[in-house]
């Protein structure tokens, strides 16, 4: 199970975030699904965290921990970046956004 945390420092930035949640949930479905994983919308958890800008180096740091499934390491950068270019495309009050793409090993869900 996919889970998304959206850092941001205004409440004007979290009302964006969760306008286009749904329609994200869905791009993130699609993009890190792999081999034999397709991933639902419902599958991918989005939490907005409201943080004090302590030196950000963008209007929205994006951090998505998915498990490391040898497809998605291969195309980690590639990855990022299209997250990164999908939220830019979304017309959000951002000059920047940065993605991170976590791939841990192990880890369990129920």
């Amino acid at each position: 199970m996919p889970t998304v945390n959206i850092f941001h420092t205004s409440d004007q930035q979290a009302t964006q975030c969760k306008q286009i949640s749904t329609e994200l949930k869905s791009y993130l479905a699609k993009e890190l699904s792999c081999g034999d994983i397709n991933l639902t919308p419902e599958e991918v958890s989005i939490r907005l965290i409201n943080t004090v800008d302590a030196g950000m180096i963008a209007d929205f740091e994006v951090e998505v921990t998915v498990h490391a499934f040898d497809e998605r390491v291969k195309k980690q950068d590639e990855l990022a970046n299209s997250i990164r270019e999908y939220l830019l495309n979304k017309n959000m009050s951002a000059k920047d956004i940065r993605v991170w793409v976590l791939l841990p090993q192990l880890g369990h869900s129920w």
